[in-house]
Formats: C-alpha cells, sequence, structure tokens
C-alpha cells in the first residue's frame, strides 16, 4: 500500500485534548447518579424490613418513609436544584408528657452534646430528630451521613426517652 493510497490527517493534540474533554464530560454524565438515586442506596442499605414507601409530587419532589430499629425515618427532598432541600427526620415521643419542662432541657442539652448535623425538635406535638440543608454542593457522603444520623439518634433514644417520661 503506497502514501498515497493511505488517507492521512493530522490532527493537533489540542484536538485530541478538547475532544477527550468531551468524552469524559459525556461519560460522567451517562455515571452520575441522580439525588433521589442515592437516597434510594442509602435507604436500601439502612431499611430494617427493606420496605420503603416512596411518594413523588408533581413537582419533582420526593418523600421516602422507611423503618430503622424501632423508629420510622422520613426523607424528603424538594426537587434537584441548588435552592432545593433535604430534610430527614423520625419521631421519637408523643406530647404531652409527664414532666415536660425536664424534658424540654434534656432536649436542649442532647442538641448541644450529642446530635452532629441534627437537632431535636417539636412538630405537630411530637418530638423528633432532624436534619435538614440546601442540597447546593451536596456530596454523597452528605446525604449518607444526614439519612444515617438521623435514624440512629432517633432509634438510640425514643424508647430512653418514651421510659423517662410517659
Amino acid at each position: 500500500m503506497s502514501t498515497s493510497e493511505l488517507n492521512i490527517e493530522t490532527v493537533s493534540t489540542e484536538s485530541l485534548l478538547s475532544d477527550s474533554a468531551t468524552v469524559d464530560a459525556q461519560v460522567e454524565k451517562a455515571t452520575e447518579i441522580t439525588y433521589p438515586e442515592e437516597i434510594e442506596t442509602v435507604i436500601a442499605s439502612m431499611a430494617a424490613d427493606q420496605k420503603v414507601m416512596v411518594g413523588q409530587n408533581e413537582a419533582g419532589g420526593h418523600l421516602w418513609k422507611f423503618q430503622y430499629g424501632s423508629v420510622e425515618v422520613f426523607v424528603q427532598l424538594t426537587g434537584e436544584t441548588e435552592n432545593d432541600t433535604l430534610t430527614v427526620w423520625a419521631f421519637v415521643l408523643q406530647l404531652p408528657v409527664a414532666n415536660e419542662a425536664q424534658l424540654m432541657r434534656k432536649l436542649l442539652e442532647m442538641n448541644w452534646l450529642s446530635t452532629l448535623e441534627a437537632h431535636f425538635a417539636i412538630v405537630d406535638d411530637r418530638v423528633a430528630v432532624v436534619s435538614t440543608r440546601t442540597i447546593s454542593e451536596i456530596s454523597s457522603g452528605e446525604i449518607s451521613r444526614a439519612i444515617t444520623i438521623v435514624a440512629t439518634i432517633a432509634d438510640d433514644n425514643d424508647d430512653v426517652l418514651q421510659a423517662e417520661f410517659k
């Protein structure tokens, strides 16, 4: 075969790098995991009975509910823009209770000492463990940590709080 029969094209290294960057971007986009997929992966590894309830609204929000130990854990994703939020919560105690002032003091002390990125709160006459943040620049690890912290703190404290204050 002579060189006249070969179709040889001269390509600059800049062109190759540009093409390589395009390919890398396409591969990254194709293998990108969405927030709902990440949340479902975390929940699947934690759900005690492997039963998870999932809901989705028309605006692109999602809500999951699953059992972890003795608590039901809720995970809500309002959407997938920078301003949307990830909120995780689990209820640990129904109000009213005996000695509510002592309970409030205990919850405030626990918020200071042992809740990490979560906190105790009161929602509709129930004490809950809650974590919330915008999804702007959230990582897979942060999603996993938020769900794990809320589920663990709620499960570790629900029986103790109920025994002490019911």
